[in-house]
């Protein structure tokens, strides 16, 4: 039997290793830590956290990920930059070469794990990785399998080699590094690159075209958590906006920290883990991530203070994307299994570059939806390489680069079940206030979780509001433990005038963009765009 063959067919929680020279099975993290060390792959911090350094390659390559097109994908998959096409015989030719480099090397750490924490709709993935540390990424992100059920056949097969470089004269794609996705092989191939981000980051854009083209499920890049009376909310955002912080409040239980799907019945988990920014993590701002960092969890590219193995997580030497992945069970307050109800209140989080949206407003259906589509934010330092400081960016359904649907699929089971469920819908400004990036500040945590507090205990739901002039979205016009002049976000720019120029441009970005999603969406969402003053 070869190995690939193995891999496919034997059946999940059932590998026989035995029989293949190297390859190390559904090994514990204590081993794959004490494997790290020994091979001199990385080192253990003070509290216990395994520190590793992802090589060349530090954030997701977009422009390096592609999906095959055949008859699965061809007319279902919304091509565009990130979704970008490539021909099953280059898929076939470098699966091939991946194999054959495969079967060279020493040792392959193998794990079979779940993707979904849900008792219908998961999925089981079998993972190769050429590292141990890798592995224990694995470990932390996905769920462990259920003893319990007869997964049989893998569903998908995820194989990471870093060490493995295409050649592009000959291979068919444009570097050494590459993710190719496979629906008919039901396979990821990921080479050239360490960083760990691009297996969880594959696997959610296969869940994004399996959950709602099979089972009218919507998938969602945000996290949820859930309060004593059982009420859930959700975070919607890219990285960086806030997603994983927000969500891990002491007072409420986490759910997940960046993947879930939306059913029937409510919200789930994609994912077993969290895999949070630790770029300047304080345990005074973020409690439960900080305590997190111990044996067990993996830290991506931080370095220690000198002569010590202290993370000094004010150091972006290598990377403001500093990362660490750790097991759902390393917060405190999580549901097991994670998942809850219809949530009552969605967050959607931005980090505003041009510091010209509120710190919080509060958003009609439609202004919802046009949001939505419009995924307004920035991308912040080091999530993506070639990244070095905030860039402005409008990210269709808050993930543009993990949906392989069209925009509008996503957004009209949205609306259906905002209106179903009667949610409340409140935009959030993680970014700057005063100004744009360079001159403004950046909004600071503890005002947006006062402010978010205040929606969650339902204080803000009758505050006074100002309609924003531009935007029109509703402002509340104070919020407790917040200083009243930064709501309204004019008042904290030195000139009015300034403020107003900038909101203007703002919008007509906003408009810009919208106006490839246009054809497709209700004239009650087209509407509420926003409207340049003075035209």
């Amino acid at each position: 039997m070869s190995l690939l063959s193995a891999w496919k067919s034997q059946p999940v929680g059932k590998f026989p290793f035995h029989i293949y020279p190297g390859i190390k099975y559904q090994q514990t993290p204590d081993e794959l830590i004490e494997a790290t060390v020994q091979r001199g792959q990385g080192t253990l911090s003070d509290t216990g956290a395994l520190c590793i350094n992802t090589g060349k390659f530090t954030g997701r390559v977009p422009k390096d990920k592609f999906i095959v097109k055949d008859a699965i994908t061809e007319n279902r998959v919304n091509w565009n930059q990130f979704n970008q096409p490539v021909d099953a015989q280059v898929f076939s030719r470098l699966k091939d070469k991946m194999l054959q480099y495969a079967e060279g090397l020493n040792e392959l750490w193998v794990r079979d794990v779940q993707a979904g924490d849900h008792p219908n709709l998961h999925y089981s993935v079998r993972v190769v990785n050429e590292t141990p540390w890798s592995n224990l990424f694995v470990s932390n992100m996905f769920i462990a399998l259920d003893p319990s059920y007869d997964y049989g056949e893998p569903d998908w097969l995820v194989v990471q080699l870093p060490s493995f470089q295409a050649d592009p004269s000959i291979d068919g794609v444009p570097d050494q590094q590459f993710s190719l996705v496979s629906f008919t092989e039901r396979m990821i191939l990921i080479g050239g690159t360490g960083y760990t981000g691009e297996i969880k980051k594959g696997i959610f854009t296969v869940l994004n075209f399996v959950l709602p083209s099979e089972h009218g499920v919507l998938s969602m890049h945000c996290s949820a958590n859930k309060g004593a009376k059982d009420d859930v909310a959700v975070f919607f955002g890219l990285s960086g906006t806030g997603k994983t912080t927000l969500s891990a409040d002491p007072d409420r239980d986490l759910i997940g920290d960046d993947e879930h799907g939306w059913t029937d019945e409510g919200v789930f988990n994609f994912e077993g883990g969290c895999y949070a920014k630790v770029i300047r993590l304080s345990e005074k701002d973020e409690p439960e991530i900080f305590r997190a960092v111990k044996r067990g969890a993996l830290l991506e590219n931080t370095l220690f203070h000198p002569g010590t193995n202290r993370v000094n997580y004010e150091d972006s030497s290598i990377t403001e994307n500093t990362r660490v992945s750790y097991p759902l069970s390393f917060i405190p307050h999580t549901c097991s299994p994670a998942r809850g109800g219809h949530p009552s209140v969605i967050f959607f989080l931005t980090c505003d570059a041009y510091g010209i949206l509120p710190p919080i407003s509060r958003l009609t259906t439609e202004q919802a939806m046009y949001q939505f589509i419009s995924g307004y934010t920035a991308k912040v330092a080091g999530t993506e390489t070639g990244i070095k400081e905030p860039v402005a960016t409008f990210s269709a359904c808050f993930g543009a680069p993990f949906i392989p649907l069209h925009p509008g699929e996503y957004a009209s089971l949205l609306g259906k079940k905002l209106e179903q469920h009667g949610v409340s819908v409140w935009l959030i400004n993680t970014g700057w206030s005063g100004g744009a990036y360079g001159t403004g500040q950046r909004m600071k945590i503890g005002y947006t979780r006062a402010m978010i507090s205040a929606v969650m205990q339902g204080k803000l739901q009758q505050a006074n509001t100002m309609q924003h002039p531009v935007f029109g979205m509703h402002i509340p016009l104070q919020c407790e433990h917040v200083p009243d002049e930064v709501m309204l976000p004019w008042t904290t720019w030195k000139s009015r005038e300034e403020y107003d120029e900038q909101a203007n441009k703002l919008a007509e970005r906003f408009i810009n963009n919208f106006a490839q999603y246009e054809a497709g969406v209700d004239e009650k969402i087209r509407n509420a765009a926003p409207v340049v003053t003075g035209h």
